[in-house]
C-alpha cells in the first residue's frame, strides 16, 4: 500500500469513534487516522450538570468490552490518575457524566492517530488511486490540508432535534444540548417550560427545581409521553443490547423495525429509577413547606410554538391526547428536550453517489454498518437505529461495534467478537420442537 494513502480517515470524534481510535491505536502497522473539528474533546458540553450519571455501568467504557487489558480503560485511567481506591470506596456502578468526560479527554490525549483542530470540508472519490481524498483545513491559522484513505468512518455525532413547528429561521430555540451555557440567563426568567420526556428532561427539571426558590421562578415540565416512565433495566431486557438482537432486528421488514422502534421508549428513552426519585421526594419536601410552584404534563402533544419578541416571552399551544383538547401557555423561559437526529454533513455531497439512501434520506446500512454500494468502504457510527435498532446509540455496544467495524477494515479479527451472549431467543428456534405452520 502507498504509504501516504491510510488505510481508513476517522471523521468525527465522538465516544464511537473514539472507541474505535483506542482498539485501533495497539495494532501494528494499522495506518489510521482520525480526524476532528474541535480543539479538544467534548461529550455534550451543554449537559454536564453537577451530579448527572451515565445510564451504562462502568464497564461500557471506551474499551473494556473488547479488551479488558487495554491501557485505555476506565479502570487504567483511575489508577493512572491516583483515585481507583476512592472509585472503589464510593461502590458506584454508574460515571458521572463530568467523569465520563474527564476519562475520554485523557484517553484522546495519549493517541498517536487522532488530529485535533482538523475540519473536513469536502471528501471525493479518486478512481486512479482507488481511495478517498478528504480536504479541509486545519490549525488557528485555518491553513489547507489534503489526506488519502482507502476506507472512512463516519462518527460526527447526531443533532440536536426540534418539534416541526419551531422554525429556526424565525428564533433561535433552546436545546438541553445548550443547556449548561444558557442555564444562567434562563433563571433570569420568572417561568420557565421544558417540554420532552426522558434522562435528559429529567435532569434539567430535577436541576432547576433545585434552585427555583433562590430565584423565584415557576417551573412547568409538558411531555407528549403517557408517564413519566422509568427505564427498563431488568436483566433478560437489557440482553436486547446484544449481538442477537441486532442480527434479529437487522433482518425484520422496514414497516416492522418502524414500528417496533416507536414501542422501546423505555429501552433508551427512560429515565433512571433514582432520579424519578429525587425529583418526587424533593418535590414531596416542597409541597409541605407550601412552596410547590411546579407543573408535571403528561399526555399533551405540542401542535404550535410562537415567540413574542416583544413580550420576551413565548406561547405554546398543546393537545391533551385523552381529553383532545387544545390548550395555550405561556412562558418566558422553554427549554426542548426532544432528543436528537442523524447528523448528515455537508462534506457527504461528493461522494453521496457511492452511498445507499433508503426513501427517508437515511443512510441505509448494511449489517456490517458499511453504507456504501460495496460495502465495505464507508462506515458510519451511532446512525443506524432504522436499520440495527436501539442498540445503535448505547455506549455499551461500541466496543463490539467498533470489534466488527475493525474487522471490516482489515480482514482480521482482533478482538473476539461474540456471536452469542443472550440466553433467549428473539428468532423463533430452529430445531425439531417448532414447526412453522
Amino acid at each position: 500500500m502507498r504509504q501516504d494513502i491510510h488505510e481508513f480517515i476517522g471523521i468525527g470524534l465522538g465516544p464511537f469513534n473514539l472507541s474505535l481510535a483506542c482498539l485501533a491505536q495497539p495494532i501494528a502497522d494499522l495506518n489510521g487516522i482520525f480526524l476532528e473539528r474541535n480543539t479538544e474533546f467534548s461529550w455534550h458540553p451543554g449537559m454536564l450538570i453537577d451530579n448527572t450519571t451515565l445510564q451504562n455501568p462502568f464497564l461500557a467504557d471506551l474499551v473494556s468490552l473488547a479488551d479488558p487489558k487495554s491501557r485505555f480503560s476506565f479502570l487504567n485511567y483511575c489508577k493512572e490518575e491516583g483515585k481507583i481506591y476512592s472509585y472503589y470506596f464510593r461502590e458506584s456502578f454508574y460515571l458521572t457524566r463530568a467523569e465520563y468526560n474527564r476519562y475520554c479527554r485523557w484517553a484522546a490525549a495519549q493517541l498517536s492517530n487522532v488530529r485535533f483542530e482538523y475540519e473536513v470540508q469536502e471528501v471525493v472519490h479518486d478512481a486512479e488511486r482507488n481511495c478517498y481524498v478528504v480536504t479541509g483545513v486545519r490549525g488557528p491559522k485555518r491553513e489547507p490540508f489534503v489526506l488519502r484513505g482507502r476506507k472512512l468512518v463516519l462518527g460526527v455525532g447526531s443533532k440536536p432535534l426540534f418539534p416541526a413547528c419551531c422554525k429556526p429561521s424565525e428564533h433561535r430555540y433552546l436545546h438541553t444540548a445548550d443547556y449548561i451555557e444558557s442555564k444562567a440567563q434562563l433563571q433570569q426568567k420568572r417561568s420557565i417550560t421544558i417540554v420532552g420526556s426522558g434522562q435528559s428532561a429529567a435532569e434539567v427539571y430535577h436541576d432547576l427545581l433545585k434552585e427555583a426558590e433562590a430565584h423565584d421562578y415557576s417551573l412547568t415540565w409538558i411531555t407528549r409521553s403517557p408517564r413519566f416512565f422509568q427505564m427498563e433495566t431488568t436483566k433478560l431486557t437489557l440482553e436486547m443490547f446484544s449481538p442477537d438482537y441486532i442480527d434479529y432486528f437487522y433482518n425484520l421488514d422496514e414497516e416492522k423495525k418502524e414500528r417496533i422502534v416507536r414501542t422501546q421508549d423505555s429501552l433508551y428513552k427512560g429515565v433512571n429509577a433514582s432520579l424519578i426519585n429525587q425529583i418526587y421526594d424533593l418535590l414531596d419536601d416542597r409541597r409541605t413547606r407550601g412552596r410547590l410552584r411546579t407543573h408535571l404534563i403528561t399526555n399533551c402533544e405540542l401542535q404550535d410554538c410562537r415567540y413574542d419578541a416583544a413580550g420576551g416571552s413565548y406561547e405554546i399551544e398543546f393537545r391533551q391526547l385523552d381529553c383532545e383538547a387544545r390548550y395555550a401557555h405561556r412562558t418566558e423561559g422553554l427549554v426542548f428536550a426532544t432528543g436528537y437526529r442523524e447528523n448528515i454533513p455537508p462534506f457527504i455531497e461528493g461522494i453521496r453517489h457511492r452511498l445507499r439512501w433508503d426513501e427517508k434520506g437515511r443512510y441505509r446500512l448494511a449489517r456490517n454498518y458499511a453504507a456504501d454500494f460495496n460495502g465495505n468502504e464507508i462506515f458510519v457510527q451511532n446512525a443506524g437505529q432504522h436499520t440495527h435498532g436501539m442498540t445503535n446509540q448505547d455506549l455499551g455496544m461500541s466496543c463490539w461495534r467498533n470489534s466488527y467495524i475493525l474487522r471490516e477494515l482489515t480482514g482480521v479479527e482482533h478482538y473476539r467478537i461474540e456471536r452469542r451472549i443472550a440466553i433467549q431467543d428473539f428468532s423463533i428456534p430452529a430445531s425439531a420442537d417448532f414447526v412453522r405452520l
